[in-house]
């Protein structure tokens, strides 16, 4: 493979990321306004160690498990901050 072949597939790639994140964030919304209508909390903290966890178990490499938790935490965290500003009001 030739540098610009790897980097069309990295392109290719991001625009898939592109589309998991705001999918991921269409669904922590919808979760939002469940938590609202229910007066629950937007932070659970047990759920996100959960996800670490579950991350990590299923991360094959080649990025190490802390990078995985470092990038998971980076969506969960812009999904909370998703979840307060579009549920804030209603």
């Amino acid at each position: 493979m030739t540098i610009d072949d790897i980097r069309q597939e990295i392109d290719h790639l991001d625009n898939e990321l592109l589309r998991i994140f705001n999918r991921r964030a269409e669904l922590a919304l919808a979760i939002g306004h469940l938590k609202k209508e229910l007066n629950l909390p937007v932070y659970d903290p047990e759920r996100e160690k959960r996800i670490f966890t579950k991350m990590a178990e299923a991360n094959p490499g080649p990025l190490d498990d802390h990078a995985i938790k470092r990038l998971f935490e980076r969506v969960i965290d812009e999904s909370r901050t998703l979840e307060r500003i579009k549920t804030k009001g209603r």
